[in-house]
């Protein structure tokens, strides 16, 4: 009951700063943002973006992800850098509810497995890389200090690299999720 009472409370606290009217326009700050990736640190993965508002509705970036623990997180992707486009539906400039487009170029490594006949199998590790076109969306906001936070999600879809029975840790789909902290200057 205690959590249930905790998650109408941030619901309610996330509504009321949507419905905020702040006068945040572009000419207090630049059109450009550095960001970073907080869940992603935590997990053991370096995940920095930029990103260039183009209008008070649509902005590009770029995001590069390079996981630095392999021990503590357990993920087959070497790296990926995905460029994506956002449209943003809120009323502060390049802030509130956004859709994105992205696409995805990334490198990760494929177990294979072969059994033979007499029982045995033989086990190697191969880099495959692959591109991927996706969707996501989410939610950023801009303090009048410029910090700029976001919580973001996407999935897409490699096209190139078909399932096979010798892949043993392969699928075809790609995601992006995370809690961005950042600058608008």
């Amino acid at each position: 009951m205690k959590n249930y009472g905790c998650a109408c409370l941030l619901f309610f606290a996330v509504l009321a700063s949507q419905a905020q009217n702040d006068s945040i326009s572009n000419r207090e700050f630049g059109n450009n943002e550095i960001k970073l990736n907080a869940i992603m640190l935590l997990l053991g993965s370096f995940e920095p973006s930029y990103e260039y508002n183009l209008s008070e509705s649509s902005s590009v970036g770029v995001s590069l992800f390079i996981p630095f623990d392999d021990e503590n997180f357990d993920v087959s992707t070497n790296y990926y850098i995905s460029p994506y486009y956002r449209i943003f539906f809120g009323q502060k400039y390049a802030a509130g509810f956004f859709l994105e487009g992205f696409a995805m170029l990334n490198s990760s490594d494929r177990e294979h497995y072969d059994h033979s006949q007499e029982g045995n199998y033989k086990y190697w590790e191969e880099d495959v890389t692959d591109f991927a076109l996706g969707f996501g969306l989410g939610g950023k906001w801009m303090t009048r200090g410029g910090f700029v936070f976001e919580v973001t999600g996407g999935i897409g879809r490699n096209l190139f690299t078909k399932s096979n029975d010798d892949y043993y840790n392969y699928s075809p789909i790609v995601g992006k999720f995370g809690f961005n902290l950042g600058f608008r200057f």
